[in-house]
C-alpha cells in the first residue's frame, strides 16, 4: 500500500511541475505578445502624429493640396543631395513634403517654421 502511495505521489509531482512550466510558458508569451503591439502600433501612432502635426503647420503658411495625405520624409544628410536644385538651401532635420497626385514636393524648416521650397514633382514615366 505505502508502494502505490509513492507511485501516485511522483506521478502527482511531474504533472505540478509540468502544468506550472504551462503556465509560465503562457505568462511569458502573454507579455512578449503585449509588448510586441505596444511597440508596433505607438510607433505607428507617433508617425502619423508628427505628419499631421508637420501638415498642420506648413498648412498654416501655404494652401496644400487637398484630399491627399502626404509623404513626409526629413533630410538626414544634406551633402549627398546638394547636387539637386530642390535641396540647395536643405539642412539637416528640414522636412519632405510629398503630395504625389498633386505632383508638388514643398521643404519646410521646422525649426524656423519656414517653407524653404516648393517645386513641381516629376514622378518617372516616359518623356514625350
Amino acid at each position: 500500500m505505502e508502494e502505490e502511495i509513492k507511485k501516485s505521489f511522483r506521478g502527482t509531482k511531474w504533472l505540478w511541475v509540468v502544468a506550472a512550466l504551462a503556465l509560465l510558458l503562457v505568462i511569458f508569451a502573454s507579455a512578449a505578445f503585449y509588448f510586441y503591439f505596444q511597440f508596433y502600433y505607438s510607433g505607428r501612432q507617433n508617425t502619423a502624429r508628427e505628419v499631421e502635426k508637420v501638415v498642420q503647420k506648413v498648412g498654416r503658411l501655404m494652401v496644400l493640396p487637398e484630399g491627399e495625405a502626404p509623404t513626409v520624409a526629413t533630410v538626414t544628410d544634406p551633402e549627398k543631395l546638394k547636387d539637386q536644385q530642390f535641396f540647395q538651401n536643405a539642412k539637416e532635420g528640414y522636412k519632405v513634403l510629398i503630395y504625389t497626385n498633386a505632383k508638388k514636393a514643398i521643404l519646410y524648416d521646422p525649426a524656423q517654421n519656414k517653407i524653404v521650397e516648393v517645386a513641381p514633382l516629376n514622378i518617372g514615366g516616359a518623356p514625350q
